[in-house]
């Protein structure tokens, strides 16, 4: 197993690497549905999975709710991206139930922190947004279980409206105790299914700002001079 390498100057450098790349490339980071929780206690975190983008985002999502980030990987892919160590992934290798029992272990330890979140993805693998009900695997509510934790969905959508820039929604829903595998499916189902109506960011909160396209800065430019003129 490798596990998370969280800080250092390499860690320092990391956080503001990702948090400009997460600013540069999206509108902003918008949520609907429960208040993030306050860090005052450990919690697991589960999500879909639709997007390169989703070990940023939730760096980024972290970061603004004063949670203290880790995330479960494919060992093959932290081998492939060491860096995100130093964000908080650690490994785990699927199908080898010696080292699933390792990374077992080393998520309940961390739970022993109360602003840790723990992020999972239970899909699995990244599969494209509304592509189908979801089937998450049983991994998640062993570690719910194991670790006692509090559990979060979160859904996620990566989504271009009516602006230049895509923006990032999340869908916020109830936390709950350990619970069988359907009830994960089903509250996580809950939050992709209210993601997909969504049209407009009308009704979320934003939660993290990112870069305005030209028509917005134009239409700021607008109206100061329409001030400007109106003043005169």
């Amino acid at each position: 197993m490798i596990p998370a390498r969280k800080g250092g100057p390499a860690g320092w450098v990391l956080d503001r690497y990702v948090g400009h790349k997460v600013r540069g490339a999206f509108r902003g980071l918008w949520v609907q549905g429960e208040p993030l929780p306050p860090p005052t206690r450990a919690r697991l975190v589960y999500m879909n999975h639709c997007s390169w983008w989703d070990g940023f985002m939730l760096h980024q999502l972290a970061k603004s709710a004063g949670w203290d980030a880790y995330a479960l990987m494919e060992e093959q892919n932290l081998r492939r991206y060491p860096f995100l160590a130093r964000l908080g992934a650690f490994s785990v290798r699927r199908g080898e139930g010696a080292s699933a029992l390792e990374s077992l272990r080393y998520a309940k330890a961390l739970f022993s922190r109360p602003r840790t979140a723990v992020f999972v993805f239970p899909e699995g693998e990244q599969r494209p947004f509304g592509g189908g009900p979801l089937r998450l695997e049983g991994g998640v509510a062993l570690l719910a279980r194991a670790a006692g934790a509090e559990c979060l969905p979160v859904a996620v959508r990566y989504v271009l409206l009516e602006h230049e820039r895509p923006d990032i929604l999340l869908d916020v829903g109830r936390a709950h105790p350990p619970a069988p595998l359907a009830h994960f499916e089903r509250a996580l189902q809950g939050g992709v299914d209210r993601l997909s109506a969504a049209s407009s960011t009308a009704g979320f909160r934003l939660q993290v700002a990112g870069a305005r396209g030209v028509a917005e800065r134009w239409d700021a430019v607008r109206g100061r001079s329409a001030r400007g003129e109106a003043r005169a």
